[in-house]
């Protein structure tokens, strides 16, 4: 019974580290259109994750932070594209996730959420085609884009 009782009291000193040493995993939350201008309006940052050309097809979410994460040959860098998203968000801030159908926001938003350690990920599931045919006015990306230039931030 002794025995049997500190084995408990190491589990239960043990147990607290055991915790803080499993690495924290956000749950990625899919959004409809409604819920990703519901936090637009809260402040949470967009990222678009598309193409240049892309953006400019379609236009943009107003107020998106423009950054590609896979190329026209589907590469990525994720630490400098992880660098560029530290400037908008840390990990403890919420962010949300867009492209064009919501299939490359996935890997993305799991990118933030288990390796890059943010806790709040919203990956819009349907993507800026569903929220423009659901209403959303779309922001033309020329001005976005020349303005990232002249920064060097894109």
């Amino acid at each position: 019974m002794r025995r049997l009782t500190l084995q408990l009291a190491a589990l239960f000193l043990a147990l607290p580290l055991l915790l803080a040493a499993r690495p924290v995993r956000a749950e990625i939350i899919d959004i409809d259109h409604a819920t990703l201008n519901q936090l637009r309006q809260k402040g949470i940052p967009v990222i678009d994750i598309r193409l240049q050309s892309e953006w400019e097809q379609t236009g943009i979410v107003p107020g998106s932070h423009l950054l590609t994460f896979f190329d026209e040959r589907g590469r990525y860098d994720a630490p400098a594209w992880l660098a560029k998203v530290h400037k908008i968000a840390k990990p403890n801030d919420a962010v949300i996730v867009i492209c064009r159908t919501g299939n490359r926001t996935r890997p993305v938003s799991q990118l933030l959420s288990q390796q890059a350690g943010y806790t709040t990920v919203y990956n819009v599931k349907s993507g800026i085609k569903d929220w423009i045919a659901q209403g959303g006015a779309p922001a033309p990306a020329a001005p976005v884009i020349a303005a990232c230039k002249a920064e060097q931030r894109c």
